[in-house]
């Protein structure tokens, strides 16, 4: 079993799974977030960009080969 983290793969997976987590935090929390860059006077996106990544950082992969 290999244990890996956000970093180590490589940039295809890497775009893939934060574009996989950015549907999933724009799903959960979308209008929480929309809020709060309007109320920050922020761009959704760049919010919804780093909330993505504090969620892939979250998460642990593990592949058995």
């Amino acid at each position: 079993m290999i244990t890996l983290n956000y970093n180590n793969l490589d940039a295809e997976t890497q775009e893939w799974l934060l574009s996989k987590s950015k549907a999933e935090i724009k799903e959960r929390h979308g209008n929480e977030l929309k809020a709060f860059s309007e109320q920050h006077q922020l761009n959704f996106e760049d919010v919804l960009y780093e909330e993505a990544i504090k969620n892939l950082y979250n998460y642990k992969y593990i592949f058995n080969i």
